[in-house]
């Protein structure tokens, strides 16, 4: 059984607190933002930046917390701490990886605010 791409309690906990419109609007700028991070990430791998890349992965893992997508969070935690690998193919591994939890990510996101 695969992890779910939201933590539910974490998720209806935020709306309780924030309410549900404005957590709606979170989301939606998440959603915006999130993909230039996952850009960043790449564009700091092709010429080597580690600071950029700690920096982009350190920023998706925050903003991934916030909302319950605890495996996104985790995936970029582990970005974040390992910075730039030696193999190029490892860190390309772990970035489609986080493409793919992001996208499920979302899409959860996109259903739980908008329906």
């Amino acid at each position: 059984m695969t992890e779910p791409s939201i933590d539910l309690a974490t998720f209806r906990e935020l709306q309780e607190t924030a309410g549900p419109e404005f957590v709606a609007e979170l989301v939606d700028t998440f959603l915006e933002e999130a993909p230039l991070m996952l850009a960043e990430l790449r564009a700091a791998r092709a010429v080597s930046n580690a600071d950029a890349f700690r920096r982009a992965a350190h920023s998706l893992k925050s903003n991934s917390q916030t909302f319950g997508a605890t495996a996104l969070a985790v995936l970029a935690r582990d970005l974040e701490l390992a910075g730039l690998a030696a193999a190029a193919a490892q860190d390309d591994a772990a970035l489609d990886a986080l493409d793919t939890c992001y996208a499920q990510a979302a899409a959860t996101l996109k259903a739980l605010c908008h329906g």
